[in-house]
């Protein structure tokens, strides 16, 4: 089976890699820096807007949107999530990354050339989709996104939105021109994967047995799991569709009714193994009449209580030895959670209290509002910021240096990797390339100047 799922990284146990650790033979490693000590201030070059930790590590911006407007390019700007291409054929050439506006599009890059393609965007702006957030490349070579946008609604919601999609030929489909129109999409096999229920969507991670993890993006939002009823084997083969039939579940922790529970966990059933709901919970037929089951809505309910978080928003896989580690962000409390999933047991892994290491003291609210995860070559986690670019928008290294997912021992901490100086933006979609160990990209989104960036950060 083909290992290339996003944004995970390998630790062997016989060879474990530190955090922070410097493998001289290896070359600097983006572990290797110095801590920034304080934010980046407004920059005056938004083509090079990243403060970094070290003076080896390079920017470049690589695509802006006002480019490809030129070129007469549909591009609403707001770039999200990143991945690239991690299996099959020219592995590694394109970028992907997703626009989270009123009108929703999915733009490719290709590394080799240089070029930038919108290769699907809404044609019905402010209406028909909303908000693309997630991008990620699927361990049988598609690509999906979905729709961070649902509503909290006790009978169920009738929104149109809340849904997850697959596009099945993402390296194929011809980029698109303005105007867009309803027949401009038409070389793209665009997909509503109606088996999974709505949420206001962000992260999404594929385990090594195939299971599928998402969130509800909200104020006492949850963490569910997708279990496919086809065999893995047949699907990665080709022979079985991972979206056809599946089984879905919502975290809880004791009985549910505990936020931001920490402790054993069990996986809550909402539907059957072809992804019925199950007798009691929420199924919805939305303004479009499509009918699906309303995630939220659902596990507000006793029977199906999930466990609330406070706005979960990304999440990324750690992989240590034979053990995998699903880290969770929450933006509202300012914390980072660590799901052990070979022993079923959450646990807070960074906090304001965590110690900043570049001052030996808690790190306070200097680490606010977390909100995109990354995981480097070396196993090496980084907890992305939503603030105010040139204010306070910082990206952060955890240094768990015996990986053991508390921080609480000497010498661990978090400390500031890379500051964003673009004013009235964010970063977004911090990505390693998982072919590339000195090389990861990041986005800019929504700067005051309309101008978003993705810059990529190399080591030579």
């Amino acid at each position: 089976m083909n290992m290339s799922f996003r944004r995970a990284r390998l630790i062997t146990a016989g060879s474990v890699l530190l955090a922070g650790a410097v493998l001289i033979a290896d070359g600097t490693r983006f572990s290797d820096f110095t801590p920034l000590t304080a934010s980046a201030g407004p920059t005056a070059n938004e083509a090079m807007p990243i403060a970094l930790g070290s003076p080896d590590f390079q920017q470049l911006s690589i695509v802006d949107r006002q480019s490809q407007l030129l070129l007469s390019r549909p591009n609403s700007g707001s770039f999200d999530m990143i991945t690239t291409n991690e299996a099959g054929p020219h592995k590694g050439r394109y970028l992907f990354t997703v626009f989270e506006t009123g009108t929703p599009g999915v733009q490719r890059h290709d590394l080799w050339t240089g070029e930038t393609e919108t290769i699907w965007q809404t044609p019905n702006s402010g209406a028909g989709h909303r908000s693309f957030d997630p991008s990620y490349w699927t361990p049988w070579g598609t690509f999906i996104t979905a729709e961070e946008n649902w509503t909290t609604a006790a009978a169920g919601s009738t929104s149109p939105y809340g849904r997850l999609f697959e596009l099945r030929n993402p390296i194929d489909a011809p980029g698109i021109i303005n105007p867009v129109t309803a027949s401009s999409n038409a070389g793209a096999d665009f997909v509503h994967r109606n088996v999974i229920p709505r949420t206001a969507h962000e992260g999404i991670q594929f385990d090594k047995a195939g299971n599928m993890y998402f969130i509800d993006e909200l104020d006492g939002g949850n963490i569910y799991k997708y279990t496919p009823k086809a065999n893995w084997g047949q699907i990665m083969a080709g022979k079985a569709e991972y979206f056809d039939a599946g089984q879905t579940f919502v975290l809880r922790v004791g009985d549910g009714n505990t936020p931001n529970a920490t402790g054993p966990y069990v996986w809550v059933p909402i539907t059957n193994v072809t992804g019925v709901g199950l007798p009691g919970t929420i199924t919805i037929t939305d303004t479009s009449g499509v009918t699906s089951l309303d995630a939220r809505n659902t596990t507000n309910l006793a029977p199906f209580k999930g466990t609330d978080y406070q706005r979960p928003e990304d999440m990324v896989l750690q992989f240590v030895g034979g053990n995998e580690f699903l880290y969770v962000t929450t933006t509202t409390t300012h914390e980072v959670y660590r799901l052990d999933l070979h022993t079923d047991n959450i646990a807070l892994f960074v906090s304001r209290n965590t110690i900043d290491l570049a001052t030996g003291n808690a790190v306070g609210p200097q680490f606010t509002n977390p909100d995109n995860l990354a995981v480097d070559h070396d196993g090496n986690v980084y907890i992305v910021e939503d603030r105010n670019g040139g204010q306070d928008d910082d990206i952060w290294f955890a240094v768990d240096l015996n990986l053991d997912g508390d921080l609480n021992d000497p010498g661990e901490g978090i400390k500031r990797w890379a500051s964003n100086g673009t004013s009235g933006s964010e970063f977004t979609g911090l990505y390693f390339d998982p072919t590339n160990k000195r090389r990861a990209w990041v986005n800019i989104q929504h700067p005051n100047s309309g101008n978003d960036r993705t810059i990529e950060i190399t080591i030579p």
